[in-house]
């Protein structure tokens, strides 16, 4: 057994509760095997994390781009309420969007009878609903910015207010991508909404948040820290592409603020 234990790199066995891993050292050397181990149960737990999460980003970034572009054009009864909204569903609970579309969902839910709930399209729907404000308020920024700078050229060109918003999505393409990314990094770090319409089962719609939350209320810490392993790599390749992109780091603070 303290072979086992001391697993090196490459031997890809997922560990048990109760393997005696008393050190943050003994965690992290059998956490790194299972990572470059290729482990089963890790790249499974991985794969389903970013189908969902990536159809999730895309859901929410269509319709919060789309969205916000539209507030940043239109002017209508209540706008200034929708803006605040919006803004205001920055700070949205992951937990309390999760309740929301359990409800929805629940046999009892309007929803009910498309039996989603417990499986990974009812996960979509919430991580969905969760970077839909953050994506419109920061696109809705963006194209503000953006408007100032080249607004009098459309206007003059005869675009109309909506398309003008829209082509200065396009024309802020970095800009874009720098929220979609961003949409992303919340997305596939959030635990509370997934674990509440998914129901955590094992293979079928446990993802990293809710695995790590797991394993490591079992003792499990070595898959816990593998799985955390992956999840800080991806945010830091996140943070980097944002970092990387022309501008990207300055319109991510500045939409942020």
């Amino acid at each position: 057994m303290p072979a086992q234990r001391r697993a090196g790199p490459g031997q890809g066995q997922t560990p048990s509760p109760g393997r005696g891993v008393t050190t943050l050292a003994d965690g992290l050397w059998v956490a790194l095997g299972l990572v470059l181990g290729a482990d089963a149960t890790l790249v499974q737990i991985v794969g389903l994390s970013l189908r969902v999460s990536l159809s999730a980003c895309l859901v929410g970034a269509l319709l919060g781009l789309g969205l916000g572009a539209a507030l940043a054009v239109l002017r209508f009864p209540g706008h200034g309420a929708v803006v605040v909204v919006v803004n205001t569903l920055l700070a949205l609970p992951s937990v309390v969007v999760g309740l929301l579309v359990y409800l929805l969902l629940s046999r009892s839910g309007p929803l009910g009878a498309w039996g989603l709930l417990f499986t990974p399209p009812a996960m979509v729907v919430a991580q969905s609903l969760l970077v839909l404000p953050l994506v419109a308020a920061l696109a809705r920024r963006l194209v503000l910015d953006a408007l100032r700078e080249g607004g009098e050229q459309l206007r003059a060109l005869g675009a109309g207010r909506l398309l003008s918003g829209l082509l200065m999505l396009l024309h802020q393409r970095w800009g874009v991508l720098t929220i979609v990314l961003t949409a992303f990094g919340r997305a596939i770090s959030e635990v509370g909404a997934v674990m509440v319409v998914g129901g955590n089962m094992a293979g079928y719609t446990r993802v990293m948040t809710t695995a790590i939350a797991l394993e490591t209320s079992k003792g499990d810490l070595p898959l816990a820290l593998g799985l955390g392993l992956v999840l800080l790599g991806l945010v830091g390749v996140l943070n980097l592409a944002i970092a990387a992109l022309p501008g990207g780091r300055r319109q991510h603070a500045e939409g942020l603020a």
